[in-house]
């Protein structure tokens, strides 16, 4: 190890009870509001997309007290509502146009917590707020059979429970404590020749990588050089309950949702000949959707980011009773989109079903559309977007992935001391590698928001910016690595480990100047 890498090792360990301090309380403050009422300064969805506004403002308070930011005016909220901080070495004697540009992406919002399920589920030992309630009498078969990956009972200590700890407020908070370790080790060459711009982003889990979209769409265009990315760094958890802890992800599929509106007629259910029930015939398109996926008609696969999906995720039924003909059905499918499928021919796709074709000819109209998201974020900003995600995949061989692998070998591997014990005790499945693991990401993450159309010129990128051009987008060099376990997320228990978060801040507080030097 370099003086560098040792120094950021030690200080990746002295911070991490500060990292926990701030993690425990981003999952915890929803606490503060979903039990009033709005009138008492309540809001019920307080931590949810749209939402986080008490848990932004807190980590803002943060990153200024414990010096994550040179001055506080380098830290701020931009008009969609993202948290952003930036930090950079001014007396390098590089000019900002010259240096390397790093994106730390990771966003704030969680799914819905359940909170009265996990007091039950777990006998009031596990609190998806406040977390371990009573260490003695956790109920660990069931949170071994719920979860995707714990470690031996010994190691729970290690471990952080509530909601958003592995998706993905740990990332947030790497970000936060690596920018801190940045900037006390700038003497030291931590930031020479780069700039860090760090965000913490909104309403991920509704509307996947809108964050980014308002970068791509709102604030590069017409940029210079020192705003534009030469590497995004998503801090989303990229551990695998059964190939391992903090992989490098490389990739993922793209998604989509797609909706479905039949509308038929409505009348008295004691004579249902005289209605059009689209319930039925929506039933039957959806029910030939299941068929279609099951078969793998009308789907690809890719090597690497593996197969499309499409799943009903949603529904709503307009009927003036429950004796009654319905009036109107909606729902939608979510659609993963692999490499070589587009939204439009998996609009396509439903468009000409067989059960599509029937409910029209009966005399019932139906329609299939990509949604338009129009919640207001918690800072009052409409996307406005259509619900199209487009995937990506950087590369192998690309210099951000093979520098993502040279600094693991700095700093992760050093400091992996269990994984041989945790082999020998057969419970090795999600620990964490001495070597990097490269792969991807099964579900879905702010990478999404990044791909612009190749021919899009309103942002200036140099060829030294190296991004990727892949069919008819472009995006930045982008890849994970943040601590959770994917299978852990949106689960009864989820939970997140302390190691994993202590080697996420060092491998994020060594990245950017193995970047520039590269």
């Amino acid at each position: 190890m370099s003086t560098l890498d040792e120094k950021i090792s030690a200080l990746s360990a002295k911070y991490l009870p500060l990292a926990e301090e701030i993690l425990k309380e981003a999952i915890r403050i929803p606490a503060d509001y979903v039990d009033k009422s709005v009138d008492q300064g309540g809001d019920p969805s307080c931590g949810l997309s749209n939402h986080e506004g008490p848990r932004l403002k807190y980590l803002k308070k943060r990153i200024v007290e414990i010096n994550a930011v040179r001055a506080p005016e380098d830290v701020w909220f931009d008009d969609y509502g993202n948290l952003v901080w930036t930090v950079k070495d001014p007396n390098d004697g590089i000019p900002d146009s010259e240096k390397r540009i790093i994106y730390f992406d990771g966003h704030t919002d969680t799914v819905r917590a359940l909170r009265d399920q996990w007091l039950k589920k777990t006998n009031g030992s596990v609190d998806s707020y406040d977390g371990v309630l009573k260490p003695n009498e956790l109920t660990r078969d069931f949170l071994r059979e719920e979860l995707g990956y714990l470690p031996p009972d010994e190691e729970w200590d290690n471990l952080i429970f509530g909601r958003g700890s592995a998706d993905q407020l740990g990332g947030v908070i790497a970000e936060i404590i690596s920018t801190k370790i940045a900037l006390e080790l700038v003497d030291e060459g931590a930031l020479k020749g780069t700039i860090i711009r760090a965000y913490a982003t909104t309403a991920e889990e509704d509307n996947d990588g809108a964050g980014p979209m308002y970068l791509m769409n709102k604030v590069l265009p017409g940029a210079g050089a020192e705003l534009v990315p030469d590497v995004v760094i998503l801090s989303e958890g990229t551990g695998d309950a059964n190939k391992g802890a903090l992989g490098i992800y490389r990739g993922q599929r793209g998604r989509m949702q797609i909706e479905v509106t039949v509308t038929g007629r409505s009348c008295h259910g004691s004579m249902p000949w005289e209605g059009l029930n689209p319930l039925e015939f929506g039933s039957a398109i959806i029910s030939e959707a299941a068929q279609r996926y099951d078969a793998r008609e009308g789907f690809k696969d890719d090597p690497f980011l593996g197969h499309g999906t499409r799943t009903a995720s949603l529904a709503n039924l307009d009927t003036p009773s429950d004796c009654a003909v319905p009036d109107r059905f909606i729902f939608r499918f979510d659609r993963r989109l692999t490499v070589g499928e587009n939204p439009e021919e998996a609009v396509a796709d439903i468009d000409g079903f067989e059960s599509v074709k029937n409910a029209r000819e009966a005399g019932l109209t139906v329609d299939v559309s990509v949604p338009v998201y129009e919640e207001l974020t918690w800072n009052n900003y409409r996307p406005g977007n259509k619900q199209i995600y487009m995937g990506w995949a950087t590369p192998e061989d690309h210099a951000a992935i093979q520098t993502a692998t040279d600094v693991y070998r700095m700093v992760v591997t050093p400091n992996v001391e269990t994984e041989n014990e945790t082999r020998r005790s057969g419970a090795a499945a999600g620990t964490i590698r001495k070597e990097p693991r490269i792969d991807r990401w099964i579900f879905s993450t702010d990478g999404v928001g990044f791909p612009i159309p190749e021919e899009n010129t309103e942002i200036e990128i140099s060829e030294r910016k190296a991004w990727v051009h892949a069919g008819d987008f472009k995006h930045p060099p982008m890849f994970g690595f943040g601590p959770g376990i994917e299978q852990n997320t949106h689960k009864i228990g989820e939970c997140t480990d302390r190691r994993e978060l202590r080697l996420a801040i060092a491998f994020l507080s060594r990245y950017p100047s193995a970047y520039a030097t590269s």
